[in-house]
């Protein structure tokens, strides 16, 4: 194992995050703020509590992971991206090091960026609402498993996108909605039978439900589908990387 290389990978990629810390950390900060004033404030007094947990803190959860996801996508997909559309990748793939110590430099800087913008952003829920995490463990676990995931999903969309109106079409047009439509902000048992079964077919809602169970140990699927459906996910992004590693696409050409 290179490490020398994968730390000049990871601490160059960390650098390039504190430069733009306005856009990577206060921006998400207010973003998240603002669904707290309208959907915690504005929306959860009329709401009540939804399985005895109010509706302010029922949906700090949701919040986290859209930010957790989007974040990850963004941070690997624009990482990867540079690279290849400043012609540095060459260099890169040149070098004496090997793909598993790119993708662990890249997604590892990836990951560790969208897992403090997390707890930044939980840091920030606690402000506006009364908070309780009844399995610490299990919420880092989902955290950080969740922010690996889609921090390859990205990678792989970096690698796929051809210009940079590709790296935001596969977050805006397909998870974004996902998230929203994941049960992030309401209960999927609050639906009638047949979305609720449609709503099961929405990965984003195994996230959702096992990181929601972390904090008040209630969710709307078993925790251990939950977190099986994460790894499958986890299993599939690393197969499709060493694909396109295997077969040069999009790298080498």
């Amino acid at each position: 194992m290179n490490w020398h290389a994968v730390r000049a990978i990871y601490g160059f990629e960390m650098a390039r995050w504190w430069r733009t810390v306005l856009q990577s950390i206060v921006s998400p900060v207010i973003s998240t703020s603002l669904y707290f004033v309208v959907f915690g404030a504005a929306i959860g007094g009329a709401m009540g509590a939804i399985d005895g947990v109010p509706y302010g803190a029922f949906i700090v959860p949701g919040l986290i992971m859209l930010t957790l996801l989007t974040q990850s996508i963004s941070n690997a997909s624009f990482g990867i991206y540079f690279p290849r559309f400043s012609g540095t990748i060459y260099e890169v793939l040149s070098a004496p090091v090997s793909p598993f110590e790119i993708v662990l430099g890249y997604v590892g800087a990836a990951a560790t960026k969208s897992v403090l913008i997390g707890l930044i952003i939980l840091a920030t829920a606690a402000l506006f609402v009364p908070l309780r995490i009844d399995h610490p463990f299990v919420m880092a676990l989902f955290l950080v498993l969740t922010a690996v995931t889609f921090s390859l999903f990205g990678f792989v969309i970096g690698i796929w996108a051809d210009g940079f109106e590709k790296l935001q079409l596969i977050p805006l047009l397909v998870v974004t909605p996902l998230t929203f439509l994941g049960g992030s902000f309401y209960s999927i048992d609050m639906l009638p039978p047949f979305w609720r079964t449609v709503s099961l077919f929405n990965p984003v809602v195994y996230l959702v439900s096992g990181f929601r169970w972390s904090f008040y140990g209630r969710a709307d699927v078993n925790v251990w589908i939950s977190l099986g459906m994460t790894f499958l996910f986890l299993a599939a992004c690393l197969a499709l990387v060493a694909w396109m590693f295997r077969t040069g696409y999009r790298l080498k050409a």
